[in-house]
């Protein structure tokens, strides 16, 4: 990283430079310039070039090695003519230590115990510089002219306020030298001008760890020499972007080597800040003259033979190309030049290779057959195509059908002869592939090529020997300094590797932060239990549908877990079902025995209570749910944990099952939340953890180290260097399953893939956090380790896509169950041999107070089974006593109802005594109402019979008596003494009564008395017979009933009933009476 304040003052980069406590104590200025420094060096070094046995005789090179195994130096003249007034290198006695540490050279000098002798590589000659055996330029990669030295420690680095206070560094070297146990043995190169970079080279892996621009470097010094610091030395750099935003640091190291002098190593910075660099002159051999940078473009292309034997393009989906299985393909690679002042030309392809993966080592590539190569139309591209057979042994990843909703990663590569370049230049080229059956069609598709961008690093040399005929054509010749892609650049620039410090990380430690995770630092505060938002939202609908589907068929059939359960559990379950899915994964969906007995077990007292009311405000105080004391959230949680209490009475309460029941709380009711938590204890085992003194988590803990050590050897030997043992930054992780410190929605994902593979999810999310932090980790002391576990690990993954990433670096992990049982074996073993070498009398003295401990123990149980055997015999005779009570009143009613049954017996044959006697009671008098009926009957139509013939005669009677009226009125209008009484309008005149009646006719007039009364005989008779035609419908109604009623109930209403069909019958007998009696009347008359 660039510094712009150190950018805007390289003029002045001098005045800020400072040596202090170097050797030797020369102010260069003012104590006889810096050409008497030259000198002393000179002489320094002239012992080493004159020693004909030293691998330093000879012609002067750039790099020697100057002692054994501690020190390489430069032996090149120093500029002069450079500003040195203000670099200082102070320090007493310094010129008398300079001469006694006068290095001993011998021909064989070793560095990390490799023999200088072995061979040269051929970077290392074409630069001049002699490198240990196994270490190559090309590792190393320093780029410049540079003085490397061994046998250096670093100490650490911490921040500091003043950059150049020597009583601060000296602070910080004392304090950091004391702490021995966190130094790291590094490889120092510094450079030898002032645009040079220093760089801290790991010496195990020749990889770099760590630079530093000299231009940011403003403070120098040594240890004082009468103290244990005098082999210490310390440099102070600046890391920020601008002026206001700089940060100070100081990095200590330590010479541990026996002739390592401190003194050079400040000399060398001191060189670095005089010396500009210059363009090197032309030496009889190979000398670099300039570097240069060329662009190219390569697009990929796979084609795929269709069904009329043509080769069409491959389709291709959000740089996904789509592939299928067993069909032949060709590959076709187009390179393209950028437009630039020099063109390099390509001869040939060298060879076309391809891999499944990315970042593969070359011996994992496979040479494909190429079909042709040349010059394209532009006449500035160079076409490559190759014929691939799927169906080769190597690449069977790419010819497997991939699952759904996953890809798989492969590299083709393309080694190139360029013009002027010795060695052939190779482009990796990483893509993407999903691959389908044979048989598959792809629609609305795009066929574009896969264009990857690549940087050609290239350094000019001339070349006298190496080529006749180039020298004749004049043509530039290069060697490969490097080749980047613009994707890897990218990923460098987003995941920047840093060396990380003893004291608080500063943003030039870790590359800046983005605004969120600024905004969202806190310092050393640790974060929060229940932080983090969960959207509900889901962007992917492939993923939706698959739920919906898999969801349909498991609820079908809730015994057997769908096979797409756990790879879409993988992916993370939708926030909006995770709570049906988590009841489903633990099998609890239909358990009404268990939510019984929690709607029992919230009533019960436990002794627990008052310490979950202490604990109860500390569980996720970051969530809205649970963070108002005595609302919804605290008061669900305190009755889930107060009933498991109760229910597992073995375990009781422990704070880490309140924070798993906290987690499922917020996706379900807290019947169902308790149901999934007993599960999880009992059935998958986190119960175990907890029991007899946490034996199983011990265990657990043993796993987990032996994990590291095949996986993490580094760390896990770092951690034991400490002293730091599992329990001490993972007892969290196993008790309460990530809960308690990590995001939400890290959590929730962790807890799916709990449910789903069960308590081996553990070790795999515990691997990936170690590996992810693994380079922060081997730099921390002790406190340091522990402090990031508690703090800066959790804050790491409060961007949702950085906890996606972990986990899915957890699922790549493998940690099989046998792996896991071998390595329970070999803590049961442990632990026997343990004992067994434990001194007699110290075993017996444990074992003898783990028995009294048991004693007590038991003694309690003892006691306290004893008084409930007590309270229960008590209950017991008190419940006997009135089970007796209880049955004596039952076999007392039970005698009284054998007796009521008896009499219901007897009454119930009397009834139906009775009722059979009523039936032929009724039968009888139903034939004898039956035959008086049909008597009526005949009866009642005799009179209708007479009825009308009276009738008849009635009305000849009336017209006989209208047609005799007639006449008698026209007899009397004929008389003249008569004429008088008639009327003109026909009517008869009233006379007196007397003379009326002796006028008419005595006959006539009994005849109208008879007609009259023979019409209210008639009217009566009628009347008569709508009366009896009336009751007999009511006997038959009440006859009907009689019947029906005898029939469906049989008690004492029958004398009733009896008593009304007399009744009946006698008012029927009183109307035959009254029939018969008119019937006489009619016969009379």
């Amino acid at each position: 990283m660039e510094d712009t304040v150190s950018h805007s003052s390289v003029d002045s980069a001098l005045d800020e430079f400072v040596l202090v406590n170097a050797e030797p104590r020369l102010h260069i200025a003012g104590n006889g310039g810096f050409g008497e420094l030259e000198q002393k060096l000179s002489e320094l070094l002239s012992d080493d070039f004159n020693n004909p046995n030293s691998v330093l005789s000879g012609p002067p090179v750039r790099m020697s090695i100057l002692s054994t195994g501690t020190e390489k130096s430069v032996a090149t003249c120093l500029e002069n003519g450079t500003k040195t007034e203000d670099v200082v290198i102070a320090d007493s006695d310094a010129k008398k230590d300079l001469e006694k540490e006068t290095p001993v050279v011998e021909t064989k000098n070793s560095f990390n115990n490799m023999n200088v002798d072995a061979k040269i590589s051929d970077e290392a000659k074409a630069q001049n510089l002699i490198l240990p055996d196994g270490m190559t330029s090309s590792q190393i990669d320093l780029g410049c002219d540079c003085t490397i030295f061994t046998g250096v420690t670093y100490l650490g680095s911490a921040a500091v306020n003043a950059p150049r206070s020597e009583a601060e560094i000296n602070r910080n070297m004392a304090v950091f030298n004391d702490q021995s146990k966190m130094a790291i043995p590094v490889v120092l190169s510094v450079p030898n001008h002032s645009e040079g970079i220093v760089y801290l080279i790991d010496p195990n892996t020749d990889m770099e760890i760590s630079r530093y621009p000299i231009l940011r470097i403003l403070f120098c010094a040594r240890g004082p020499a009468d103290t244990s610091e005098h082999r210490c030395f310390a440099f102070t750099s600046s890391h920020g972007e601008s002026a206001e935003s700089a940060i100070f640091q100081c990095h200590l190291f330590r010479c541990d080597g026996q002739e390592v002098n401190v003194a050079k190593i400040l000399f060398s910075f001191a060189a670095a800040f005089q010396h500009v660099p210059k363009s090197p002159s032309v030496a009889s051999e190979s000398s670099v003259i300039g570097d240069h940078s060329f662009n190219f473009s390569v697009a990929l292309e796979f084609k795929e033979v269709d069904a009329k034997g043509n080769f069409v393009a491959c389709p291709k989906d959000k740089n996904v190309f789509k592939l299928r299985c067993n069909v032949e393909k060709k590959i076709c690679i187009v390179v393209t030049q950028s437009n630039q002042s020099r063109e390099l030309k390509i001869e040939r392809c060298f060879g076309l290779l391809i891999s499944p993966g990315r970042n593969v080592k070359d011996s994992d590539m496979h040479l494909i057959d190429m079909v042709s190569m040349g010059v394209g139309s532009d006449q500035r591209s160079y076409v490559i195509s190759a014929n691939w057979d799927p169906t080769d042994p190597s690449t069977k990843i790419l010819n497997t059908e991939t699952p759904k909703d996953t890809r798989v990663f492969l590299t083709v590569a393309v080694d190139l002869v360029v013009e002027g370049i010795q060695e052939p230049v190779r482009f990796l080229v990483e893509t993407r592939a999903k691959i389908f059956p044979t048989s598959e069609r792809f629609w609305y598709f795009t066929t574009r090529p896969h264009i990857e961008q690549f940087i050609l690093k290239l350094k000019e040399v001339s070349c006298e020997d190496i080529n006749l005929s180039a020298s004749k054509n004049q043509m530039p010749q290069y060697e490969v300094v490097s080749i980047e892609s613009r994707t890897e650049l990218e990923r460098k620039k987003n995941f920047s590797l840093s060396f990380p410090t003893m004291a608080s990380s500063t943003p030039s430690d870790r590359g800046s932060p983005t605004e969120g995770e600024a905004e969202e630092s806190d310092g050393d505060e640790p974060l929060q239990s229940g932080s983090g938002v969960v959207s509900k939202d889901v962007m992917d609908e492939n993923l939706l549908d698959s739920w919906r589907d898999v969801m349909g068929r498991w609820h079908q059939n809730l015994k057997q877990r769908p096979k797409q359960v756990q790879s879409l559990a993988r992916k993370g379950i939708p926030e909006a079902l995770r709570g049906e899915v988590w009841q489903l994964l633990a099998g609890c969906t239909d358990d009404a025995d268990m939510l019984d007995a929690y709607r029992i077990l919230i009533a019960k007292d436990s002794p627990a209570e008052p310490v979950i009311m202490r604990d109860i405000n500390r569980i996720f105080p970051a969530n809205d749910y649970f963070r108002e004391s005595g609302g919804l959230g605290q008061d669900a949680l305190f009755k889930i944990s107060k009933a498991y209490s109760v229910y597992d009475e073995e375990i009781n309460y422990c704070q880490g099952v309140s924070f798993l029941a906290a987690s499922l709380l917020l996706h379900m009711p807290e019947e169902q939340a308790f149901c999934v938590l007993v599960k999880i204890m009992f059935e998958y085992g986190l119960r175990d953890l907890f029991k007899q003194n946490f034996e199983g988590l011990h265990l657990k803990f043993y796993q987990l180290e032996r994990l590291m050590q095949e996986h993490l050897p580094d760390l896990f030997d770092h951690f034991m260097d400490l002293g730091l043992e599992a329990h001490m930054y993972a007892s969290q992780w196993f008790l309460t399953l990530f809960t308690a410190k990590f995001p939400l929605f890290m959590v929730f994902h962790i807890l799916d893939l709990f449910l789903s593979d069960g308590i081996e999810t553990i070790f795999i999310i515990a691997l990936a956090l170690l590996k992810t932090s693994r380079k922060d980790l081997l730099a921390l002391d002790f406190e340091g380790v522990l402090k990031y576990f508690r703090v800066q690990l959790p804050k790491k993954y409060r961007a949702e896509d950085a906890s996606k990433e972990l986990l899915q670096l957890a699922i790549s992990l493998k940690v099989s169950s046998k792996r896991l049982k071998k390595f329970e074996k070999d803590y049961v073993a442990l632990k026997e041999a343990q004992l067994q070498q434990e001194d007699p009398v110290d075993r017996l003295q444990r074992e003898n107070k783990r028995l009294l401990e048991a004693n007590m123990r038991l003694e309690q149980e003892n006691d306290d089974l004893a008084h409930e055997l007590v309270t229960s015999k008590i209950t017991l005779r008190r419940d006997l006593d009135e089970s007796e009570d209880r049955c004596d009143v039952l076999n007392k009613e039970l005698l009284q109802t054998k007796a009521q049954l008896l009499d219901t017996e007897d009454e119930m044959k009397r009834l139906e005594l009775e009722s059979q006697q009523l039936k032929e009671v009724c039968r009888r008098e139903l034939d004898r109402a039956e035959a008086e009926s049909v008597r009526n009957q005949a009866i009642t139509l005799d009179y209708k019979q007479i009825c009308s013939q009276l009738s008849e005669r009635l009305e000849k009677q009336q017209v006989a008596h209208k047609e005799e009226l007639v006449r008698m009125k026209s007899l009397l209008e004929n008389c003249d003494s008569c004429s008088k009484l008639v009327a003109p309008d026909g009517r008869l005149k009233t006379i007196g009564v007397e003379h009326l009646t002796s006028n008419i006719d005595p006959n006539l007039l009994e005849k109208e008395s008879v007609i009259r009364e023979l019409e209210l005989e008639l009217a009566q008779t009628k009347l008569a017979l709508v009366e009896a035609e009336c009751k007999n419908q009511d006997l038959v109604h009440q006859l009907n009933s009689a019947i029906v009623e005898l029939q469906t109930s049989k008690s004492t209403w029958f004398q009733k009933t009896l008593t009304s069909i007399k009744e009946a019958t006698a008012k029927s007998k009183d109307n035959n009476k009254e029939g018969r009696e008119m019937s006489r009347k009619d016969s009379f008359n």
